[in-house]
C-alpha cells in the first residue's frame, strides 16, 4: 500500500486507538483488513463516549476475540494526511506479550479481517505503510524508553 493510499484509508474521525501486541519472541502481531489493502496493527476508531483505552480494549476483543487490558500508553501520533484537511490523533497502548495459549484463542471477524501473523521487526517496513511502520517502531522503542510523541509518525524532540 502506498503512503497516499494509507492516508486515504484513515477514517475521517478525530482519533483512533490500537495495541502493540507481540509474541514471546518479540515479533509484532499484525492483522490483514478486508476493507483496505495491506497489513495493520489491531485497533480502530474511538467511538463517541469512549476513552482511547476503552477503544483499544474493545477493538482487541472485536478484532481478535481476546479480552486484553491495555497497559501503558506508548505513542501519541498527531496525523495530518497530505490529502486531507482533517487531522487525527492515534494512540498506541502496550498490549503485552501473547503466549501460545493466547495465540490459539485468536478469532478473526471474517467481514473485517482475513488473516493475522507475527512479523519480525525487520519485516515491518516491508509489510506496513511507512507512517504506520514508523509508529510501530516508535511503540517498540517506547516499551524500553517511555512515551513517545509523534507528528505524522515522526518523533518530535
Amino acid at each position: 500500500m502506498s503512503d497516499d493510499d494509507y492516508y486515504l484509508s484513515l477514517p475521517r474521525r478525530p482519533a483512533g486507538a490500537s495495541m502493540l501486541l507481540t509474541g514471546a519472541d518479540g515479533r509484532v502481531l499484525l492483522v490483514n483488513p478486508t476493507y483496505k489493502p495491506g497489513w495493520d496493527i489491531p485497533g480502530g476508531v474511538i467511538d463517541e463516549g469512549e476513552t482511547p483505552r476503552q477503544a483499544a480494549e474493545r477493538e482487541i476483543q472485536e478484532e481478535l476475540g481476546l479480552v486484553r487490558k491495555p497497559s501503558r500508553l506508548l505513542v501519541v501520533d498527531w496525523v495530518l494526511p497530505p490529502t486531507s484537511r482533517f487531522a487525527s490523533t492515534q494512540f498506541v497502548f502496550d498490549g503485552g506479550t501473547l503466549d501460545e495459549h493466547d495465540l490459539s484463542q485468536i478469532r478473526l471477524p471474517p467481514h473485517e479481517l482475513s488473516d493475522w501473523r507475527l512479523a519480525p521487526h525487520p519485516d515491518l517496513d516491508r509489510l506496513l505503510p511507512s507512517p504506520l511502520a514508523r509508529r510501530v517502531q516508535a511503540a517498540l522503542t517506547a516499551r524500553e524508553n517511555g512515551l513517545i510523541y509523534l507528528e505524522d509518525a515522526h518523533p518530535v524532540p
